[in-house]
């Protein structure tokens, strides 16, 4: 859900009651006032009944409901107003009470009186998580969307007030510093009488917050450095201010340039400000300031302001990434002064990043770079620093196995060059990370989205605990399978504070950071990122929490990160393996478990998952094997738990290319299972042959494919569409590729298509089509296309932003994924409410679509032909692609044998007819003729389809003397006697339109 509400509450630390605390007050407040005045406001909202009744022991009586909406006889007080099912919207059985929506919360707050704030209290003391009560699971409906929306700004609202403690830490303001230095400056010279010798800073070049101090050292609050010469002491003052004081530094090793960071470490006790530590170190300037009536003394040290955030994003809106350290736009003469900030920095040269920080690698700059050099995973981070790396999409995805669209086979591909320096699999089909990629530079037109995540990611790097929850909770609620969601997380440096963060004791600030950590490392940019930054040694550790949900959440990270050797190896080398093994040691087997056993059935899960992504390595399945890995998955591999199964049969899929597996697979009794037909009612595995164990839901796929149309009603009878909607939420890639390609197949049967939309089906497609994996999106468009026909689905889409994702696909490299993308938003467009404005709303959208009908690729220009004659229906999306030079682009395509292109070509030249002067234009650039021999095709459709385009372009006297030089009569005389009604009709209206021609030239010539 996008709205947090309780989130952002404090709680005490046993967890079971709220805070009695000036943030509690103020939120709930906020809260009190927003449902207080809710009916007036946004009366038809606050009808809305709730999916759930809040539920709470209130402090009111039935005396106090005095409204003759109420009913307040017996001791009890019942609405008369009641939802669908007859179920009062407000019951009220002392100390009980029932409310099911916000019209009766706010009437019951009106009737609190003096015990409002106290009922707001007991009410989010018990219900948690209030918006999962008060919404439906699926999709809601417009006016629910409406109520969310509003929600959700009051969500915003309690976000800004939950972090304002944050932004209030800050003693000491940039501000303050520059007018105590500035002060400090007026009192140094030459003469006796002077009290300083000189106040200079380290550093010239001012950020836009006024601070001086890099960006990796304003994030422990440091604001500026300074040297100060006094009258009498030595040596000279070295002095660091910062939001909580001022202090002296380390100052030999300042001066020599060794030891990096640590000269900024702290040598004196803190001071309040600058003239404070003065007086302490210089006699001199003590005496002076006690002698003289200097303005110094008034100096607003001690001000409260806002929190100095790092200068990672600058005002302007250009993204200054993390990694790259070197302060942007330093005048020379500014740039030498920062020897002093860096020692043995040199012009251009990085510094270390926060890792390398963290891991005391600091104490020399120069011994860094050269152990960088050398080590190829520090290369690595020096690599992905300066240079962005690709997005996934850049890469192609590899389809082999099967001819169905987007299938993912058990076949494996080759690892080019044979041989394995790291002892991994040769079948593994992976990304490489030593390939050196680039990622183009980011464009300007970034969403929204972008900036409001770095922007939490600011207030995360500085944050307290409770807050530091509340901005996890604040990212979870963006769509982080989104490439740009994963991108600004990254490129502001999130990715080192979300690692850093599981090495906290928070145990609530650990499942956030893995929740998204989870989520963002599917792209496989962000896997690399975080093997480089030692991620998954913490993982790994994580593993012996225990905390079942923190067990959880690392191993399914794990599972996404170990995709490429490497990763792969590390979690083997950090004792990984074993304890994943561990993970599988629970006795799932009865059909119904307890809460406890669901638990535990769930960790063996997600321990199978990341054995399954770890089991590519020959290593890593030895010692899988020498961890007792066999008889655990043996155990596993009864299990009823469908969602077991499937990395259980995969991880077992891997290793049996081992003899030492094969063998141990048949001593542990496995075949049978394996071999045995899996019924359909829970994964619709067919008759698997022990030497292939092929995956479970390929064979799904491959069912569904080949048999749905004689096996609708079998597979309504187990409820399998269901099953596939639920595997959408929990599985890998590499499953979901074919439950996706498995869904796709059943949307396209009509009675299928409200049965996926109930059971809230439709948005996780939507949310897959922000992947990266190649053939996972061409199955999710392909499935989004066949919702799309039905308007009810539709609609969700529309309100999802489906058809702008699936438009943004166009974009993608991938052939195939642009062809299915194309056809899918055909459907989108006939089905929409207003389609013409829909369109519209996508800038540059139209353009880019034209710009397809260059493409080589056959299936791309059929697909995209369809797509136009849909947009050339809204009379000024076609005006638009006509300017975009549609015409002669469709014209050159006329030339092909293709029967599907020519279908759907000759279609969107029908469409684009209609418009202007385009008739005429079409006949100018040659599209007449070819057309005329599409009708000695076999296919009924490519006539059909000719036949209204013909019809069109006959309108132009010049296209009916060349449709008749190629013999369209006679061809056209025998289509009207065709059984098909359009045909007939636009093959009729053809030859009237040549005759009436004929006529008037015969009546010209006899006038």
């Amino acid at each position: 859900m996008g709205v947090t509400l309780s989130r952002a509450i404090q709680w005490s630390s046993d967890g079971d009651q709220l805070e009695n605390s000036p943030l509690n007050n103020d939120i709930l407040t906020e809260i009190l006032l927003f449902t207080e005045d809710f009916a007036d406001r946004h009366p038809q909202e606050a009808r809305i009944p709730f999916s759930e009744p809040l539920q709470w022991k209130t402090s009111l009586e039935t005396a106090d409901f005095t409204s003759d909406i109420y009913d307040t006889r017996e001791e009890s007080a019942v609405s008369l107003e009641c939802d669908d099912k007859g179920r009062p919207l407000l019951q009220l059985s002392p100390p009980a009470i029932t409310v099911h929506s916000f019209y009766h919360l706010s009437n019951l707050l009106q009737l609190s009186k003096d015990k409002k704030i106290k009922e707001v209290w007991a009410c989010l003391e018990v219900n948690r998580e209030p918006m999962k009560k008060i919404f439906e699971p699926i999709s809601p409906t417009i006016h629910e969307g409406k109520l969310f929306n509003i929600l959700h700004q009051l969500d915003e609202k309690l976000l800004s007030i939950a972090v304002r403690p944050i932004t209030r830490e800050g003693r000491l303001s940039p501000a303050a510093v520059n007018t105590e230095v500035d002060l400090l400056k007026k009192f140094c010279g030459t003469g006796e009488n002077r009290v300083l010798k000189s106040v200079r800073y380290t550093s010239d070049y001012v950020f836009s917050n006024g601070c001086r101090s890099p960006p990796w050292r304003q994030m422990d609050g440091e604001i500026c450095s300074l040297i100060i010469e006094t009258c009498d002491t030595e040596p000279t003052l070295f002095i660091t201010c910062s939001t909580s004081g001022v202090f002296l530094n380390e100052v030999r090793k300042l001066i020599n340039g060794e030891g990096g960071e640590n000269s900024y470490m702290t040598k004196s006790e803190v001071y309040k400000d600058i003239v404070t530590l003065l007086k302490n170190k210089s006699p001199h300037f003590a005496a002076a300031a006690d002698e003289q009536d200097f303005a110094i003394q008034d100096v607003p040290s001690a001000k409260k302001i806002l929190h100095v955030e790092t200068v990672d994003v600058e005002e302007t809106g250009q993204t200054l990434k993390s990694y790259d350290h070197e302060e942007k736009n330093v005048p020379e003469k500014a740039r030498q002064q920062l020897v002093l900030n860096k020692p043995g920095s040199r012009k251009n040269k990085l510094e270390p990043s926060l890792k390398w920080k963290n891991l005391g690698l600091t104490s020399s700059y120069d011994e860094v770079e050269e152990k960088a050099r050398r080590s190829r995973e520090s290369k690595k981070i020096l690599e992905y620093s300066t240079k962005s790396p690709t997005s996934e999409n850049q890469k192609k995805a590899n389809f082999s196995g099967s001819s169905l669209p987007g299938c993912q086979s058990s076949q494996k591909i080759k690892s080019p060059g044979g041989a394995d320096d790291y002892s991994e699999s040769s079948s593994e089909d992976e990304e490489d990370e030593e390939q050196h990629e680039r990622r183009a530079e980011i464009p300007t037109d970034l969403p929204s989205e972008y900036w409001q995540i770095q922007k939490l990611v600011k207030y995360l790097k500085g944050a307290n605990q409770t807050a530091t929850v509340i901005v996890l909770c604040a990212l979870r609620d963006f769509n982080l399978v989104q490439e740009t969601c994963q991108l600004a997380i990254r490129d502001v440096g999130g990715l080192e504070v979300l690692i850093n963060l599981l090495d906290t004791d928070d145990i609530r600030c650990k499942i956030g950071s893995l929740k998204i950590l989870k989520e963002i490392s599917c792209n496989s940019q962000i896997r690399q990122t975080i093997a480089d930054l030692g991620g998954l040694q913490t993982m790994v550790s994580i593993l012996d929490s225990p905390v079942k949900e923190l067990k959880c959440l690392a191993a399914e990270t794990i599972a996404n990160v170990a995709k490429f050797r490497r990763a792969r190896r590390t979690v083997r080398r950090y004792g990984g393996i074993k304890r994943l093994v561990d993970l599988l040691d629970c006795v799932p087997d009865g059909v119904s478990l307890s809460a406890e056993q669901e638990r535990d059935a769930e960790v063996a899960r997600c321990g199978a998952l990341a054995l399954w992504s770890c089991s590519k390595s020959t290593r890593n399945k030895e010692s899988i094997r020498q961890a007792g890995g066999i008889p655990l998955l043996a155990r596993l591999l009864k299990s009823s738990q469908k969602n077991m199964l499937i990395p259980v049969v995969g991880t077992l899929q891997e290793c049996a290319s081992e003899k030492s597996y094969r063998i141990a697979i048949q001593t542990e009794g496995m075949i049978e299972d394996l071999v045995l037909p899996y019924t359909l009612n829970y994964t619709f595995l067919c008759v698997v042959h022990i030497s292939m164990l092929p995956k479970s839901v390929y064979c799904m796929y491959v069912c569904v494919a080949s048999f749905l149309l004689e096996n609708v009603a079998k597979f309504q009878e187990y409820k399998a569409l269901e099953i596939l909607v639920g595997l959408l939420k929990v599985q890998p890639e590499e499953v979901l590729v074919n439950v996706v390609g498995a869904l796709g197949e059943c949307a396209q049967i009509s009675e299928n298509l409200a049965t996926i939309r109930k059971s809230g089906g439709i948005q996780p497609l939507v949310n897959l089509l922000s992947g990266t994996n190649q053939a996972l999106l061409v199955n999710v468009t392909r499935a989004v296309g066949a919702c799309a026909t039905d308007p009810d689905n539709m609609a969700i889409i529309d309100r999802l932003d489906g058809v702008r994702l699936l438009w943004s696909l166009l974009k993608n490299p991938n052939p195939d994924v642009q062809a299915s993308a194309a056809w899918a938003i055909c459907p989108c467009i006939e089905n929409a409410k207003d389609a013409g404005e829909m369109v519209r709303s996508f800038v540059g959208g139209l353009e880019l679509i034209v710009n397809l009908l260059k493409s080589q690729n056959k299936d791309v220009l059929a697909s995209v032909c369809a797509a136009i004659a849909k947009i050339a229906k809204d009379v000024e999306n076609l005006a638009v692609i006509t300017d975009h030079g549609v015409v002669p682009m469709l014209a050159n395509l006329t030339n092909t044998g293709e029967d599907k292109l020519r279908q759907y070509l000759a279609e969107a030249i029908a469409c684009c007819c209609t418009w202007g002067s385009n008739c005429v234009s079409f006949g100018e650039a040659g599209a007449v003729a070819p057309l005329v021999h599409y009708l000695h095709s076999k296919d009924p459709l490519v006539h059909q389809a000719t036949a209204r385009a013909l019809f069109e372009l006959s309108k132009d006297p010049n296209n009916c003397i060349t449709m008749h030089e190629n013999g369209v009569v006679k061809l056209l005389l025998i289509m009207i006697g065709s059984t098909d009604v359009i045909l007939q009709e636009a093959a009729a209206s053809c030859v009237a339109n040549i005759r009436c021609l004929a006529l008037a030239n015969d009546k010209a010539k006899n006038g």
